[in-house]
């Protein structure tokens, strides 16, 4: 009996040995499933970055190639509008190589391509006068705008910038055929509104786009008093550019087109956050399964 036993063992510890390896491969096989597809998206990110990073730098380009608006040199807003541009060349530079480094030194990577993208995005939540981020003391906005309109040594300076550029003058030749009712449905500039025409509330008599008659008792003397009305001048060089809507118009410039970039800092400011955060934990994922 023992004689016979013996040629069999071994068949069965073959056996034994098969069945083992093929459950432990049935085993590994999800494992390996899961890996592939981690490293699949892994890679699909990557790219999304990285077209991302590309489009960061596009926006630096196109910003350093803008042209300026009427006035902003002088509140050294091109200088502003060159250094965001700069910096936008180094976030996507920075972006980029976190990418392309991202096996290698994933930890560095993240947290050095972190640093730049908040300050992107705190700079673009500040541009567009998110709360308790805009200051006095920071430009480009909105309180900033606010305060050097309201100083007087700054708005003779702006005042006489606009009167140069020949807006009211302009607005005159474009309108120089049109009826009461037709000018007062044409769509005007916040600077043409503000700065070449009495505000609607004092209820002038029009005559041309910047030659207003006053109406006497349209505006009673509390109203007459504390409004721009008694400010207006049909002078050419007077209009209404002492104005408070003048101000006001100037301001809405400047800060239409600040608060346009500080809406592009946000949304790419947010978009690559969020890649590099997803793109850092499925690294990290794949380095420890």
């Amino acid at each position: 009996m023992a004689e016979n036993t013996n040629p069999i063992d071994p068949l069965a510890m073959t056996i034994a040995e098969e069945t083992t390896k093929t459950n432990k491969h049935v085993a590994e096989n999800p494992k390996s499933e899961r890996v592939n597809r981690v490293k699949n998206y892994a890679g699909l990110l990557s790219i999304i970055t990285f077209v991302l990073s590309v489009l960061i730098l596009a926006s630096a380009i196109w910003l350093l190639y803008m042209k300026d608006y009427d006035c902003e040199k002088l509140l050294r807003l091109p200088r502003l509008q060159i250094g965001i541009g700069i910096g936008l060349i180094f976030v996507s530079l920075i972006s980029s190589i976190a990418v392309l480094l991202r096996s290698r030194f994933p930890v560095p990577g993240f947290f050095l391509v972190m640093v730049p993208l908040i300050v992107m995005l705190t700079m673009g939540l500040a541009l567009v006068g998110a709360n308790k981020l805009e200051s006095r003391r920071l430009m480009a906005t909105p309180n900033w705008f606010r305060e050097k309109v309201r100083h007087n040594e700054n708005w003779e300076n702006i005042k006489s910038c606009i009167y140069s550029t020949g807006t009211c003058d302009d607005l005159v030749s474009r309108s120089l055929n049109l009826k009461a009712f037709d000018f007062s449905i044409k769509k005007l500039s916040s600077i043409e509104d503000g700065c070449c025409k009495p505000p609607s509330i004092c209820q002038m008599e029009y005559v041309n786009a910047t030659f207003w008659t006053k109406v006497e008792g349209a505006v009673d003397e509390s109203q007459q008093r504390y409004s721009d009305c008694a400010t207006w001048q049909n002078d050419q060089s007077i209009l209404c550019y002492n104005c408070g809507s003048c101000r006001h118009g100037f301001v809405r410039v400047m800060e239409s087109k600040w608060r346009n970039l500080g809406v592009l800092l946000i949304l790419m400011g947010l978009l690559l956050i969020i890649a590099h955060i997803l793109l850092f934990v499925m690294v990290m994922w794949e380095h420890y399964n």
